[in-house]
């Protein structure tokens, strides 16, 4: 069968994050690899209040995860998060496959990194040009400054 990678935003409960954290956040990866996927990025978002309260609870741990599943598995895992007590709600939408490479950069902060890099390298052809450009107005007020 197709294996795709799949994103996840997960919406964890609060209170149980902040007693366990490594726990609760190990649960996803265990979940995935159960099922014989691939863990690609899995980290912290955000934790924030909630817009209406979930089961009671008024703050949300939010946590995303990237991972590469068989299509036909994703119904178990989906059943999986609904029996998992940390999990208060979770969506889980396909990956576009051109957009794999640079989602998991970004979730990872490698993306940063290359953008930086990327940017200096530009900024660097960008100051050759300039070099040139500020030679050749230098040329003409030096003109300019000879008439007067």
């Amino acid at each position: 069968m197709a294996q795709n990678v799949y994103e996840c935003l997960f919406i964890l409960d609060s209170n149980r994050y902040a007693r366990d954290p490594n726990g609760v956040s190990a649960a996803i990866p265990e979940m995935v690899e159960k099922l014989d996927g691939e863990v690609l990025a899995n980290r912290l978002w955000n934790e924030q209040r909630l817009a209406y309260p979930i089961d009671g609870h008024r703050k949300g741990t939010y946590w995303l995860t990237y991972f590469r599943i068989e299509s036909t598995r994703l119904s178990e895992f989906n059943r999986a998060c609904q029996l998992n007590d940390n999990i208060l709600r979770n969506l889980t939408l396909k990956v576009d496959p051109r957009l794999v490479d640079t989602l998991v950069a970004h979730a990872s902060g490698k993306a940063a990194v290359v953008r930086v890099v990327s940017d200096v390298l530009s900024s660097e052809d960008d100051d050759d040009s300039d070099d040139a450009s500020s030679d050749e107005e230098s040329e003409e007020t030096a003109e300019i400054g000879a008439k007067s």
